[in-house]
């Protein structure tokens, strides 16, 4: 409801005139105002380090759909495959790798630029995930030196720099889970230790302790995308153990079993995910030869992936971070 009021009228009262109720105008040119805060201004990005292909760094704009542009490089390792990437508004975070690597680097989102050092992980390791809200990131499960399979979890403040610190412990030891987030909870869905799993948990991003039992994917996998709005989180693709176009859905504030989404428009695995909170995105991976296709989603409906462009350079496990996912609040 809007009040109009005009100033105090002489003999009046003490104001003049109210004009109460909905404002409206008529435009031949059916002009509408523009939606959202200032601070979603210009936001939309997703970003994509490496994946078999040295280490590049494209972004596209989630919102439009098109093909991939270039960024700048990750300067940190000579080649980034099966790192985690998570992201605030503003910042990029990087890290792990093949060489089961224990490095971090940052971009700023909106400016186009080669990553500058974070600082280190508390174990070296390779196929893990990354969640975030808009001030904490959390780096969980991986391979570690040796080989193991691992079941830590580090957490970062993505507005500083410095080495991670230790979180708490996953419910079993996982790697290639898919990383799902909102403001408060970050998801970890399926993974692999040996066998496929279905196992999903959960974890308060702004605390630390101990990963939760959240429920089951309706089939095992790993090497799937995780992506998020603020109230539901995809987990895409993957393997089970051959690969898969499978879409499950959650609602991340609830606990319990995942359901069917739909399907991609092509079975993928080792891809990445990112949103910008209205559409989910699995991003290249092998189909089963590595890919440099997009597809997306709408998050709040249910249906099938919709082929969205080409980055131009097939890649696999690339890391990925976007400054609008699920974890960010829209206000």
């Amino acid at each position: 409801m809007t009040i109009l009021k005009t100033d105090t009228v002489s003999g009046i009262g003490t104001e003049g005139t109210v004009f109460e109720g909905d404002i409206t105008f008529d435009s031949l040119n059916y002009m509408t105002l523009p939606k959202g805060t200032t601070t979603q201004s210009n936001r939309g990005r997703g970003l994509f380090c490496g994946g078999r292909v040295g280490n590049t760094i494209q972004y596209v704009n989630i919102q439009s759909q098109g093909n991939a542009i270039d960024f700048c490089d990750d300067t940190g390792a000579a080649e980034t495959i099966e790192g985690f990437g998570l992201a605030s508004a503003t910042r990029a975070v990087f890290g792990g790798g093949q060489s089961v690597s224990n490095k971090m680097e940052y971009v700023t989102i909106a400016t186009t630029s080669n990553t500058t050092d974070f600082g280190d992980l508390t174990v070296g390791r390779r196929s893990g995930c990354g969640m975030s809200n808009q001030t904490r990131g959390v780096i969980a499960g991986g391979i570690a030196s040796g080989p193991s399979v691992s079941d830590v979890m580090d957490y970062i403040t993505i507005a500083s720099t410095g080495n991670a610190t230790d979180f708490g412990d996953l419910t079993a030891a996982t790697q290639e889970p898919a990383g799902i987030n909102s403001p408060t909870r970050g998801v970890i869905a399926g993974g692999a230790n040996p066998g496929v799993s279905n196992t999903i948990e959960y974890i308060t991003i702004a605390t630390t302790g101990d990963a939760t039992n959240f429920g089951d994917l309706t089939v095992a996998q790993q090497a799937a995308a995780g992506s998020s709005s603020q109230t539901r989180g995809l987990v895409m693709g993957g393997a089970s153990p051959s690969i898969v176009a499978t879409i499950d859905y959650i609602t991340i504030a609830s606990t319990g079993n995942a359901q069917d989404f739909g399907d991609l428009s092509v079975a993928r695995s080792g891809s990445s995910g990112t949103s910008n909170n209205i559409r989910g995105m699995a991003y290249v991976g092998r189909t089963p030869s590595i890919t440099a296709s997009i597809d997306f989603v709408t998050i709040a409906s249910l249906g099938n992936g919709t082929d969205y462009g080409d980055l131009g350079l097939a890649r696999e496990w690339p890391a990925t971070g976007s400054d609008s996912h699920g974890g960010l609040q829209s206000s």
